[in-house]
């Protein structure tokens, strides 16, 4: 699959996170990272050390034990990084599920 843009990776990205606890560990990651950044900037700078730390430890996790596949960061980190934030989003949203919907592979 050659991807050229994030609307391109977008849909390659909702399929590696199918499952919802996959997704809930990205945005507990995702928002303990900004955390982390929020108490680097107010403690110590030491603390930024920990933001992509804190960020991946949930992610990782999520796609070796419970999607079972390879993290999309190691091919798309930028891309993949403001997809784990707009995930974030749509499910705060509550529009997550039609994304996935949406771009489920059909058999």
């Amino acid at each position: 699959m050659e991807i050229r843009s994030f609307d391109d990776f977008w849909p390659y990205y909702v399929r590696a996170h199918s499952r919802e606890q996959t997704r809930v560990l990205h945005a507990i990651g995702s928002v303990m990272a900004v955390v982390m950044l929020g108490v680097a900037f107010a403690i110590s700078l030491w603390f930024l050390i920990a933001v992509p730390l804190v960020g991946y430890a949930f992610a990782w996790y999520a796609h070796f034990f419970v999607e079972k596949n390879k993290p999309a960061t190691f091919g798309h980190p930028f891309y993949s990084l403001a997809a784990d934030y707009r995930m974030t989003f749509l499910m705060m949203a509550g529009r997550m599920d039609e994304e996935v919907a949406k771009y489920a592979v059909k058999l």
